[in-house]
């Protein structure tokens, strides 16, 4: 879930921003300005924001803060940037609303993006122990990072299980970047290059 909506809010974000509209420079500066500010530092208005919603303890209450990242609009501003302006005009002369160019054009044309922001949104999610610990209270609802310290405060001494779960625990994160490193370097360095 929190893949999904990080791959929507951000890629429709990085295409607003490559717009040009009044205020622009004062949006990237406020986008700049929090990433700044951690996630520790909001996160009991989070959690009051969760709790008067009613999420505490359910998959979309631990997949909310998730759903976005803004380096992840940044790395979509910079491979929407990189595409040829005469592509997207051809593409409006044509009659091609805004939500079909990027769905249709420019989403297509920025795979490395695409797999960069999949790889960085996964692996965030999945290695994400502090909101979880705070947001889940069933054991059933307990990420493996969750589990893997509970299992640390229960278990002494079991060397051999203890590294099994920490195997279990990094392999889904390695695994899916291994499978796409290509696109995750080419995404990564897409800014880099224009034209």
């Amino acid at each position: 879930m929190a893949i999904v909506a990080n791959l929507i809010i951000n890629a429709a974000a990085g295409f607003a921003l490559t717009k040009s509209f009044p205020g622009k420079r004062w949006m990237i500066l406020l986008l700049l300005a929090c990433m700044m500010i951690p996630f520790h530092a909001t996160i009991i208005p989070a959690y009051l924001i969760t709790a008067q919603l009613g999420l505490l303890n359910t998959h979309l209450g631990l997949a909310l803060p998730a759903f976005s990242h803004i380096i992840c609009i940044f790395l979509f501003k910079a491979s929407f940037d990189a595409i040829p302006p005469s592509l997207i005009q051809a593409a409006k002369i044509d009659g091609v609303p805004e939500w079909q160019i990027l769905l249709k054009i420019m989403l297509p044309l920025a795979k490395p993006a695409v797999a960069t922001n999949i790889i960085l949104s996964f692996i965030w999610s999945w290695n994400d122990f502090l909101w979880p610990l705070i947001i889940v209270r069933d054991v059933e609802m307990q990420t493996l990072p969750l589990g893997l310290s509970t299992f640390l405060a229960y278990f002494e001494d079991t060397t051999g299980s203890l590294y099994a779960f920490c195997v279990m625990v990094l392999a889904p994160g390695l695994l899916v970047f291994f499978l796409a490193q290509k696109q995750f370097i080419e995404g990564l360095t897409s800014g880099a290059r224009k034209g």
